[in-house]
Order: structure tokens, then sequence, then C-alpha cells
């Protein structure tokens, strides 16, 4: 169809996003749809996020994988919502992983 969406995350985010991503990162998000176009996919969670459940992460990242996409989670205990970088916390550095995820699936993109 002409008026559908190149990438999925097009109608989700943005109707001016120009093209897919090459990867995706999420940190602490309840964003649990999917579709067989997804790019590869890197998330981070807190084991104690009260507002985004990781359990929700945990099913999407799984179904991703099932279809083939390439996907990653990190859950970190004793760490909630909103830890951004990390720092004083056991997610200290996850985005040094997220940059190697990247870096390893850039081409990948649907």
């Amino acid at each position: 169809m002409e008026n559908q969406p190149k990438c999925p995350l097009e109608a989700k985010f943005s109707k001016y996003q120009p093209k897919c991503p090459l990867s995706l990162i999420l940190q602490y998000t309840g964003h649990s749809d999917y579709s067989r176009r997804e790019p590869p996919t890197f998330a981070v969670v807190g084991e104690q996020d009260g507002i985004a459940p990781p359990a929700l992460m945990a099913q999407r990242i799984r179904a991703l994988q099932r279809q083939g996409t390439p996907a990653e989670l990190h859950r970190y205990p004793n760490t909630g919502h909103g830890f951004a970088l990390g720092s004083g916390t056991p997610a200290a550095g996850w985005e040094k992983a997220a940059i190697r995820f990247w870096q390893k699936h850039r081409s990948a993109a649907p």
C-alpha cells in the first residue's frame, strides 16, 4: 500500500521519521507490541521497576527472538525506574553494551 510506512516505528513515533532505525535501544519502557520488520532491539530494565514492568519487556524480547530479530534484554538487580546511565547502580555502563550491540547489528536492519 502506498500510505503504509516503510518502518513499523514510523507510525508509532513520528510521521516525519525519514527511515527505519538501524537498531532500537529501549530503556525501561512498557512498549510491548512488535512486527515482523522490527530492527535489532537492545533493552535495559531495572528489576524493581514499578512503572514499566520488566516482565513485559522480557516477553517482547522473547517474541522478537522467536521471529529471528536480533534482540537482547539486560536486567539489573536492585534497580528501579529512571536509572538513566546507571551511575552508582548495578546498571552502570549499560550504554557501552548498547553501543557494542548497535555496532554488531547496524547492517542487519530491515
